[in-house]
Parts: C-alpha cells; sequence; structure tokens
C-alpha cells in the first residue's frame, strides 16, 4: 500500500480514468453565514465500482461534521479507526481523476485507486492558507467484503475540492497588532463553518496561537503566549459572549485596549456584536466589562482615502484630477516636470512625482498643489511610487531590483534608504510594487508574476520584505499592475487577452475574473480603493468600474493612451 502524496512535474493520462469535468477553481470566497451550513454528504452506494467509491470519498471529505465522519463512511471500520484526518487539509482544483495505476495488486478483492489532481495550496492546523500550486498524486487501497468496496489503506491528511472547501469553511480575519504603529491588522484565516456553535471558540483559539505564517515577525499579538482561557467560551443570559482569560501577566492601559480590539474585532467578523473580555473574572477594561466594535474604534491600522480626496491620473506629463481630467495646482500639473508616475499620501496633501529627465527619472516629494523638492534618487526607471498608511514613507522600484524607502518629516525634509527585498528579486526582475494600507504587506509584480510579501521592520530601523509568497502563478501570468483593494484582496491586470482583470484573494486561496467589457487589451496599470471604483489604464485611456457582473467599464479619461490611474496611497 503507498501511503504517501507525491507531486508530480506532469500529469499523464492513464487508462480506467473516471473523470468528470468540474467548475474552475477560479473563484472568490464567499462567507458562509450560519444558515448557509451544508448539509452532510451521502454515503456510498452499494453496488460501487473502486473509481467512484474513491471519488465520493473525495467529495465527502469537504465535510469537517464528527471529524469528517461523512468521508469516514468510506472506509472499512479499521481504516475508519486509523485514519488520521487532522494531519493535513490539501485543497484541490474541481477537476480530478480516479485512476487504476499500470500495476495493481492481484488479488480479485484488492485494488489500488489513484487520485490524480491539482494542488492550489494547503491549510495549516490555525486555519491559514499556504499557496502552493502542484500536481498531485495519491494511492489508496479498497478491498470488496460483503460484496462492498470500501478504503482499507490511506494516507492521513483530507484532500478537499475547491467548491467543497468554499461550502464548509468561514473566510474569518484574525486581528493582530503592527508593532511599529500599535494598531490592528488583518490576518486571513479559514475556520469549519459547523457546527456554527464551535465557531466562536475557534476564533478566540486562533487568537491565541499568535500571527499566521504569511505575516510571520512582521505582526504581534498583544495577546501573551502564556495567556490561557479560565473557562470555556460562552453565551450570557443577554447574549453577550464571555471570554475569560487567565495568565495574561501584567498589561498597562494601551495593551489592554489592543488586547480587546483584537478580540472584539475577530468576533464580529462571526457576526458576535458584544464580548464580555474578562482576566481572572473581572473586566479586561476598567467599568467596560462588555465591548463593541465601536469601543475599540480608531484601534486599525488600515488608512483609507476619505470621499473627498479624490482620484488621480497621469497623463500627457502632468498630474490631472479624476474624472474631470483638470491639471492639479502646483509643479505636478503645471507642466514644470515631465511626470511618468506619482502618488498621494491617503490624505491627498503631499505628492511623490517620478520624472522623466535626460533619459532617467528622478523623484521630487512636495505639497500636491504646490512647490516640489528634488529628492536625491535617479534611475533608468522608477515604479510609481507607494505610501505607507501614515504618509511618512514612501517605496519606489529602482530598475529592477533596487526598492529605495523614504522618510518624509513634518517639515517636509527626506532621508533616503533601502527596503532589504532579496527574497522578491530572488524570484525575477521587480517591476511593480504596493504596499497595503494597513502598511504590513506589500504586493508586488515579479518576473510577470503575482507576489506578496510581509513588512519586517528590525529593532535598528531597517526594513526588509519577508514571507513571500507566488500568488497563482498558472492563473496569472503576464502581470504589469497590482493594487489593493481592501487589506484581503488585490486586484490584478495583466497583458493577457483572456483574463486581463483579476481579484485574488491575499494569500491566493480565492480567484475571480473581472469582466472586461470596453477595455481594449494589453491593459498597463491598475488603482483601486476600498468602496471605490476600480481603476484600469488601457490602450486609449482611463476606465472606471464599479462592479457587478453586468457593468461594464466606464471610460473617465479618453484620449490619454499613456494615462497611469492613482488613488491616494
Amino acid at each position: 500500500m503507498r501511503r504517501a502524496l507525491v507531486a508530480l512535474l506532469s500529469l499523464f493520462l492513464l487508462a480506467g480514468c473516471a473523470s468528470v469535468p468540474g467548475d474552475s477553481s477560479v473563484q472568490v470566497l464567499r462567507k458562509v453565514t450560519d444558515g448557509d451550513a451544508p448539509g452532510l454528504p451521502a454515503g456510498p452506494v452499494d453496488g460501487t465500482n473502486p473509481l467512484d467509491l474513491v471519488r465520493g470519498f473525495v467529495y465527502a471529505s469537504g465535510s469537517t461534521v464528527d471529524r469528517h465522519g461523512a468521508a469516514r463512511r468510506f472506509l472499512t471500520t479499521p481504516a475508519a479507526q486509523d485514519w488520521d484526518d487532522a494531519e493535513s487539509l490539501t485543497v484541490l482544483s474541481e477537476q480530478f481523476d480516479t485512476v487504476y495505476p499500470p500495476t495493481s495488486s492481484t488479488d480479485p478483492d484488492v485494488a489500488t485507486v489513484r487520485i490524480r489532481g491539482d494542488r492550489i495550496g494547503t491549510l495549516d492546523s490555525v486555519g491559514a492558507f499556504e499557496p502552493a500550486e502542484a500536481p498531485v498524486e495519491l494511492d489508496v487501497t479498497v478491498r470488496r467484503a460483503d460484496g462492498q468496496w470500501r478504503i482499507d489503506g490511506l494516507p492521513g491528511g483530507v484532500l478537499v475540492r475547491m467548491s467543497d472547501f468554499r461550502s464548509n469553511y468561514r473566510t474569518v480575519k484574525g486581528y493582530f497588532v503592527d508593532p511599529a504603529r500599535r494598531a490592528t491588522v488583518a490576518d486571513l484565516r479559514y475556520l469549519p463553518a459547523v457546527p456554527a456553535q464551535a465557531l466562536a471558540s475557534r476564533a478566540v483559539d486562533m487568537l491565541l496561537t499568535g500571527p499566521s505564517p504569511a505575516l510571520r515577525n512582521a505582526a504581534v499579538s498583544t495577546v501573551p503566549a502564556s495567556a490561557r482561557l479560565r473557562t470555556n467560551v460562552t453565551d450570557a443570559p443577554d447574549g453577550t459572549l464571555v471570554v475569560d482569560l487567565t495568565q495574561v501577566g501584567d498589561l498597562d492601559e494601551a495593551q489592554r485596549r489592543l488586547l480587546a480590539a483584537q478580540f472584539v474585532q475577530t468576533l464580529a467578523e462571526i457576526n458576535i456584536p458584544r464580548v464580555r473580555l474578562l482576566v481572572d473574572g473581572a473586566p479586561l477594561i476598567a467599568n467596560t466589562p462588555d465591548l463593541t466594535v465601536d469601543a475599540v474604534a480608531g484601534t486599525s491600522a488600515t488608512v483609507q482615502p476619505s470621499a473627498d480626496v479624490p482620484a488621480l491620473a497621469v497623463s500627457g506629463g502632468r498630474v490631472r484630477r479624476l474624472p474631470s481630467g483638470e491639471v492639479v495646482g502646483g509643479q505636478a500639473g503645471n507642466g514644470a516636470f515631465d511626470v511618468a508616475a506619482a502618488a498621494t499620501t491617503a490624505d491627498g496633501a503631499r505628492i511623490a512625482v517620478v520624472a522623466r529627465d535626460s533619459g532617467r527619472q528622478r523623484l521630487l516629494v512636495g505639497p500636491t498643489d504646490g512647490l516640489l523638492a528634488a529628492v536625491p534618487l535617479s534611475a533608468a526607471r522608477m515604479s510609481r511610487p507607494t505610501w505607507t498608511p501614515t504618509g511618512g514613507e514612501l517605496w519606489t522600484v529602482l530598475g529592477e531590483d533596487v526598492v529605495a524607502r523614504v522618510t518624509v518629516d513634518q517639515t517636509g525634509a527626506v532621508r533616503t534608504g533601502q527596503v532589504n527585498v532579496s527574497d522578491l528579486t530572488g524570484l525575477g526582475p521587480l517591476t511593480d510594487l504596493r504596499l497595503s494600507r494597513d502598511g504590513l504587506r506589500v504586493a508586488a509584480v515579479v518576473g510577470g508574476g503575482l507576489v506578496t510579501g510581509a513588512v519586517v521592520r528590525g529593532p535598528e530601523g531597517d526594513v526588509a520584505v519577508r514571507n513571500v509568497r507566488q500568488l497563482r502563478p498558472t492563473d496569472l501570468g503576464g502581470v504589469v499592475g497590482v493594487d489593493w483593494r481592501a487589506d484581503e484582496q488585490l486586484i490584478v491586470v495583466s497583458t493577457r487577452t483572456d483574463r486581463p482583470v483579476s481579484l485574488v484573494s491575499s494569500d491566493g486561496l480565492g480567484l475571480q475574473l473581472v469582466p472586461s467589457s470596453n477595455l481594449t487589451p494589453p491593459l498597463r496599470g491598475v488603482s483601486a480603493a476600498s468602496s471605490r471604483p476600480f481603476l484600469v489604464a488601457d490602450q486609449g485611456g482611463i476606465w472606471s468600474y464599479d462592479g457587478g457582473e453586468l457593468d461594464s467599464w466606464r471610460q473617465v479619461l479618453g484620449a490619454a493612451p499613456d494615462g497611469i490611474p492613482l488613488y491616494p496611497g
């Protein structure tokens, strides 16, 4: 009996294949509400052949109820007792095969069935998804007893199709802390949707285990490693969720407020509006035993541009307002510089401009409607700048392998440095980079693919991009631009005519095509912000999309073949 999961370099066709075409794995994850709990899959049907039996086992493996009780019904009694379903969870694309390998048992009552498919990634024990595309093969042994085939030997772990994963797991953002700004940041996780009563306990356990590997050394938790639940998580008679911690140590008022924010914001993700957060039976926050999201307002690290700060575009060497096309005041719009790219701070007050000058490009910074001061940086090519949420720091790619970091103080004085991006450039040429709106992550275009990483700031002021992950390399190629739609979602544009615009979850699990009606590929740039239309640059100008399957892109700046859109940030 073979008991190993083997990653193959290529898939090949075998005889005796049971393959049912499925929907594309290109989907976007939805939240599963308590009322959406899926029913248990049916067990095996009498007379099922080995290939269909194993296929039914994979279908049933999506249900997590009773330790994958539905899937265990496809196993012999000894195999059901021995199977370690908690060893791992592999998410497969929709189509997979069950085939007989070239050599199998000569016993007519024993057979080997090979499961063959494409892995999208894995889910770890704390609900964090790790992207890892690869072909996979898995052999299981089936045995016939009393005229019925059942699985008698299989490796530990679970294989789950993407659609079954979406139906049985709930998307939850856990909240941890940016250690530099002392503000909360979201960490994307997936928890079993049923039983719904266990979601709160699972979310609390998630917080007690700390940030996911994607945010390792970038985010921290104000929940001490020693912290434990003093009692089980319960509902009070008035419906308030009661969480009683112990062994939290000595926390000052600011730490207590951040700890409260972590719990309240996380539990709000599963529709728990009020939390009674206790430490050894006493309120964590003095005189405030019950906490809501409003009670911890202002703790989030994410900074979105306000509605009165307009979108801009660079076209014809000038910075213009959208949708009017009017140039901004000051040197960014009056033609004093031949502007190639630009970015404003989230409040729109300050602008960074990349200007063409004698065959090279240089960086300037200043008030959006005022005079610009040169930064001592130049390169043959600079990427569109990107600002941190506070507006005190900006990054830009010099050439294809250096990321300059420019800090700007309240007086406008600048200081330059570099970001260690060796983990990014080790994958290929770096052509675009965007900081997330919480400032703790980056999305980058590397070698025509989409890559994410975490911003790790050292005690001596050094900054690096670590925990690098390539997202959906099979589906996303020819990428030319990326931006953050939200902390958990990216929008990507590429030169591909079949997939010019896509939405991707920040961990690479969810992928959705965006309609491209009216766009003329190849596309050249993209900008996004929460609750704002997407902006994309094509061969004729800049286009806006509000969302919805029946909507089409609307042109907001025409006759601008060199146009590049930008939202503040």
